[in-house]
């Protein structure tokens, strides 16, 4: 028997100003990068139009996933800051032509 290994991701989410912060999880990184991008989800995302991706972490299972949302979620927007720029110190679009990118080195 074969086990399909599942993948989630934790992610954060900004404007094109990195004004605001929005931490998600998503089965579906590329495709949710894509909705919030086309406007489909309705609520904080659209409407204060939160697009870019900025930081992501990689997890095999959704509880795990889930409980690292909710500790981001809680944290401060400065603390927030320093996951970000630990990785991708220059806010760098990670999201693009429909492909999840690497963290910039």
């Amino acid at each position: 028997m074969t086990f399909k290994r599942h993948i989630y991701h934790v992610y954060i989410l900004t404007t094109k100003k990195n004004t605001v912060l929005y931490t998600g999880v998503s089965g579906k990184l590329p495709k949710r990068c894509q909705q919030h991008k086309d406007k489909l989800i309705d609520g904080f995302t659209k409407k204060y139009n939160v697009d870019k991706l900025v930081y992501y972490e990689v997890f095999q299972y959704i509880l795990e996933a889930i409980k690292r949302e909710k500790q981001i979620k809680g944290y401060k927007r400065v603390k927030k800051v320093a996951l970000i720029e630990a990785v991708n110190p220059g806010w760098e679009e990670l999201f693009v032509d429909g492909i999840v990118r690497k963290f910039p080195t």
